[in-house]
C-alpha cells in the first residue's frame, strides 16, 4: 500500500492512525518533497473522475485565480493539480488488486482493507 498525501494534513494523519491500528503495512508518498507523478494522477482521474481527485475546498483551490478555475475539464484539472499537488484530494490510497481510495472514511477503509 500506499499513501499518497502531506504529513501534517489532518485528514492523512486520521488515515495513518486507522491504517496503523489496523495493522495495516503502507509506506508514505508525500507531495510537499516528493511532487506527484502525472501517471500516477492520470491513472487515479481515469478510475475516480477527476472531479473527484481534486480538491476544491482546501485554500490552494480556492486561492487560485478566477479564471484557473474557470471552465474546468479533465485536462486543466490534471495541469493544476500536477503544479500544486495541494490540490489533490487527500490521502489517495492505492495498493495491489487495484485499490484505491480518495479521501478518509473509517468505514470505507474497513470495508475495503477488510479490517
Amino acid at each position: 500500500m500506499i499513501l499518497y498525501g502531506i504529513p501534517n494534513c489532518d485528514t492523512v494523519k486520521k488515515a495513518r492512525v486507522w491504517l496503523d491500528g489496523a495493522g495495516v503495512a503502507y509506506s508514505v508518498h508525500d507531495y510537499k518533497t516528493a511532487g506527484v507523478n502525472e501517471t500516477d494522477l492520470k491513472r487515479w482521474c481515469a478510475a475516480k473522475g477527476w472531479e473527484t481527485v481534486l480538491n476544491r475546498a482546501g485554500t490552494t483551490f480556492k486561492k487560485r485565480p478566477d479564471n484557473d478555475k474557470a471552465d474546468l475539464n479533465e485536462t486543466k484539472a490534471i495541469a493544476l493539480m500536477l503544479a500544486q499537488p495541494s490540490m489533490i484530494k487527500r490521502p489517495v490510497l492505492e495498493g495491489g488488486g487495484g485499490l484505491l481510495i480518495i479521501g478518509f472514511k473509517p468505514e470505507i477503509y474497513a470495508s475495503a482493507l477488510k479490517a
